[in-house]
């Protein structure tokens, strides 16, 4: 327990934060303990933090090994911060000339210095070989480990060398981190760093806030992107191309458009990318434009859209590079332009290299592409791809789950493809099963005399993209699984070999046909009229200044998208708005409709003649008898029981009561959960706090508090405060 205490002071003392994130601590107390630690966190999830801490905390000096030169700059600079001696933290690369080095040594040697930043390159330099074996470490963190896979999106054969190293320099621990990587790049990093029996904590990779849409990719894509960024003024957004020549057109292209845009890519000099990173940090521009060379350690949350002008070279890329939006859970659009053309051309850069590598590089298009074409959910394929399940049937928040596409009975031809697979000795690849099903005698299907088979052409009444989507969904539906080990081989699963002896109804959605556009995105919230919303958002914070209370507790931002999308002019129409009740109407609605009516008049609007907006199921007679009950301070858990409801549901009932502003007074039953300390410590937070969102409220109270303690203060505070 002390030793508990210990790390949350000192995590207070060095980053000012009251409590880890997620496994953070979990994490440092196993490397503290000197065991081997494999981290598999997403980006934004805090990885950093899991080795500087501890090497801050022990004794001796921590080798961080990090593929990127400006981003050691960067994390030096920051940890920097921590201490009054800048000696605290060194990098050694490339870039140090020879007196710059020495004090770099000079300072470890010394006992300075807890965390020494070092390039692969640098690291199996003889000389540094030689000097890291006088100094005492405290354990080897590689950083962005993926790099060490051949399987992984960005493989770098000098971290290959890494673990000979540390056998000649002396061995310690070894810490782990990457932010993405599948089964086979796990287990490949853990070979490599000869930590197999590392302890691992793995993070969730699903992120909710993220929206996913693929869009096809024609001659217009300038046009479309130029559109997209129009419709998100004043938004960070980063947009990801192939190359160099391409980064250079389009920032040119958007800058022609008034768009405040720059290139970034490996070619240009050190001072320019150092500048253009900066800028776009401290919001000097809007938008980058930039090869993948940019991104990786990039520490801005609210990068709010991420287009990819070229399909990924894998999944792995794809979800690092998206990852980067809306890192501190707010919105984050990942918008990706595909066409088969492209992926045909990267396959085509392939050719002179080894053949493994091209199989290699062949499969993880073949991934990437299934992401593009699928008409599944987008977040189920990306953590399926990652080991994780996704069970929801539809995320709300991609262009599949926004735009569904018809299912279609397809038990029969799942049979013929479980057969197929079966009949080659599941010893073949999903487009040779494919061949077989469709009757095409390639070359291999002639040599293993497949066309020879009694299933030979059993399913040619089908377009191979058909089969694509049958055997894409019979994946996610675990009735076959890919080896990775080999290339993919398509294997059946018990699940698999069940239903071929007792098939059952099997559903599919054919998958998205690029020959065709798609319609404009839903994704994500947004107002008709972007103008009179900035003019909604203003007269809240006015009147939240004059009333002493965060902008938040009047209308929430959902409230005032709505009424600059259909404009009411009446209290009663301000009524039908989500999230907008009587109580709130008549407390507030007046200056809100006068202004909408102003700006009505002034512009020319017409407004919708019959106003209307989607609103939740009528929930009246629950409402009045939560109401009523709690006038009679009825307790809140026995309540919810009677209703049917659990206590999360009925908490969100009290949310949208409250919401609506309707004041409830539950102060007798958090009396009874906590004590006035507890509840003051919260209520406090609130009042202080520009967001009500309860995630934000875990992170910044004290691990002491429930998520369902936070949500009834919240609501007492609403109530109290803006109802």
């Amino acid at each position: 327990m002390k030793r508990k205490k210990d790390l949350t002071e000192q995590l207070k003392q060095y980053f000012g934060f009251d409590t880890f994130k997620g496994d953070q601590e979990a994490i440092i107390q196993n490397l503290l303990n000197g065991h081997d630690t494999f981290v598999l966190m997403p980006t934004g999830g805090g990885k950093s933090l899991c080795y500087q801490l501890p090497a801050l905390i022990m004794e001796g000096t921590a080798i961080v090994i990090s593929p990127l030169i400006a981003l050691m700059k960067n994390q030096v600079d920051a940890i920097r911060q921590v201490s009054a001696d800048d000696g605290i933290a060194h990098f050694m690369n490339s870039s140090l000339n020879r007196s710059a080095l020495d004090q770099v040594k000079s300072d470890v040697l010394a006992g300075h210095t807890k965390l020494l930043y070092v390039a692969p390159e640098s690291l199996t330099k003889e000389e540094n070989v030689d000097f890291l074996r006088q100094v005492k470490i405290s354990f080897y963190a590689v950083d962005e480990a993926h790099c060490i896979s051949e399987w992984g999106h960005d493989f770098r054969p000098e971290y290959r060398r890494i673990r000979p190293i540390i056998n000649e320099i002396g061995v310690a621990p070894v810490i782990a981190l990457t932010a993405t990587a599948t089964d086979k790049v796990r287990d490949d990093i853990k070979k490599s760093l000869g930590m197999p029996n590392a302890d691992e904590f793995r993070s969730s990779f699903n992120r909710p806030n993220l929206y996913y849409e693929v869009r096809p990719k024609t001659k217009d894509i300038d046009k479309d992107i130029v559109k997209f960024i129009k419709q998100n003024p004043g938004k960070s957004g980063i947009i990801y191309c192939l190359s160099r020549r391409k980064v250079e057109e389009l920032a040119e292209v958007l800058r022609a458009n008034d768009i405040n845009a720059r290139a970034y890519h490996a070619g240009m000099d050190t001072p320019t990318r150092t500048q253009t990173q900066d800028d776009f940090i401290m919001e000097e521009i809007d938008i980058i434009v930039a090869t993948i060379a940019f991104g990786m350690g990039i520490d801005k949350p609210d990068v709010r859209f991420v287009i990819h002008y070229d399909i990924p070279k894998s999944l792995e890329g794809y979800y690092q590079e998206t990852g980067r939006a809306g890192r501190d859970g707010g919105e984050g659009k990942c918008i990706t332009f595909y066409t088969y053309k492209d992926l045909q051309k990267l396959e085509k850069f392939m050719e002179g290299k080894p053949v493994a590598e091209q199989d290699i590089g062949r499969q993880l298009l073949q991934e990437t592409a299934a992401y593009a074409e699928t008409s599944v959910c987008r977040r189920r394929v990306l953590l399926h791809y990652f080991g994780e399940e996704y069970t929801q049937d539809n995320c709300h928040n991609c262009d599949n789950c926004l735009h569904p596409k018809q299912r279609i009975e397809a038990r029969d031809q799942l049979l013929m493809a479980l057969s197929v697979v079966r009949d080659i000795k599941e010893n073949f690849k999903a487009p040779h099963v494919i061949d077989v099903l469709t009757g095409n005698p390639t070359e291999e299907v002639r040599a293993h005399k497949h066309d020879d088979l009694d299933c030979f052409g059993c399913g040619d009444d089908r377009e191979p993209r058909y089969w694509n989507a049958v055997i894409r969904q019979a994946l996610l539906s675990g009735y076959i699984y890919k080896e990775v080990e080999n290339y993919g081989l398509i294997k059946l699963t018990p699940e698999g070999r069940k239903f071929i002896s007792h098939p059952t109804s099997f559903f599919i959605s054919e998958d998205n046909d690029f020959d065709t556009d798609f319609t404009e995105s839903d994704g994500g919230t947004s107002a008709t009229d972007l103008e009179l919303l900035s003019m909604l958002k203003s007269l809240r914070k006015s009147v939240a200044r004059e009333k002493g209370i965060p902008p938040y507790v009047i209308f929430q931002d959902a409230s005032l998208e709505a009424m600059a999308t259909v404009y009411p002019i009446t209290i009663d129409e301000l009524k039908n708005i989500p999230g907008v009740g009587e109580g709130k109407a008549r407390r507030y609605g007046k200056a809100f409709c006068d202004l909408i009516q102003q700006h009505c008049e002034e512009n020319g609007i017409e407004r919708p003649e019959d106003l209307r907006v989607r609103t939740v199921a009528n929930k009246s007679k629950n409402k009045v008898r939560i109401i009523q009950s709690i006038d009679r301070k009825v307790d809140l858990e026995v309540l919810a029981k009677s209703m049917g409801l659990d206590f999360d549901e009925f908490l969100d009932e009290l949310d949208s009561i409250v919401d609506s502003g309707t004041k409830l007074d539950i102060r007798y039953y958090l009396d009874s959960i906590m004590d006035a300390d507890q509840f003051e410590d919260i209520f406090e937070y609130f009042r202080e706090s520009e967001t009500d969102d309860i995630d934000d409220a875990l992170d910044e109270l004290d691990e002491d508090y429930t998520e369902d303690q936070i949500r009834l203060v919240r609501i007492q505070f609403i109530s109290e405060l803006g109802n």
